[in-house]
């Protein structure tokens, strides 16, 4: 599980690059990205400034896996770089695949930014659907104050051209609710992406992404 797959932000799928057999440990893998913008769940991580992330994997044969990844960020204060952890198990249950699991968001320099949720998401043909609940936060914020769902729609369109659609409504308890949509388009590890949200909630509004990624196996 990569962190930006959910979102439509930066994807990180890619042919693999570098394979030295004799060094190989299977299951383990490595993602760079590179970002005019950092988008998550509407809104611009990095004050519209371009993104450099990266991140390692490993993935067990019974699905298990656990993985680490990050970036730089920009929220106008001495925020610099987001760290994020996460563990989960993904299976198959006939021709639906699933994937549970926890991810604990880090922000070295903010002491009141670190937060961590679990998530769940179901994948049948172009459709997936799921689901984020906030686990715990440092902002005053209790398990279940907040969730996120989603649902993402990608297809090919032509010969290795992905056209993906999403749709993700963010909740809070209290107030501050609010939908983000987009649509993107990949190709050769590069995807460009539409991102906008249903009202004022989200300072940007419109926001438009171009990034390339690559992974590969260590």
């Amino acid at each position: 599980m990569k962190k930006l797959t959910f979102i439509l932000t930066a994807a990180v799928f890619a042919t693999g690059l570098y394979t030295t057999s004799a060094n190989a440990v299977e299951g383990l893998s490595a993602n760079v990205a590179v970002s005019s913008n950092y988008i998550w769940r509407g809104a611009s991580q990095t004050n519209n400034q371009p993104a450099v992330s990266g991140g390692i994997d490993y993935e067990a044969a019974s699905g298990f896996y656990v993985g680490m990844w990050a970036s730089n960020v920009d929220f106008g204060d001495d925020t610099s770089a987001e760290a994020d952890v996460y563990a989960g198990y993904s299976f198959d249950a006939g021709e639906v695949e699933f994937d549970v699991g926890y991810i604990f968001y880090g922000f070295p320099g903010c002491g009141e930014c670190d937060a961590s949720e679990l998530y769940a998401s179901a994948s049948w043909q172009v459709f997936t659907v799921g689901a984020f609940v906030l686990a715990d936060s440092e902002a005053d914020a209790d398990f279940g104050d907040s969730s996120y769902v989603y649902v993402d729609v990608a297809f090919e369109v032509a010969k290795d051209l992905e056209l993906a659609f999403h749709y993700g409504l963010y909740s809070f308890e209290g107030d501050g609710d609010y939908s983000d949509y987009g649509v993107s388009l990949s190709k050769d590890n590069f995807t460009f992406s539409i991102t906008d949200v249903d009202d004022n909630a989200v300072e940007g509004n419109v926001l438009i992404a171009v990034s390339y990624s690559v992974d590969f196996d260590l």
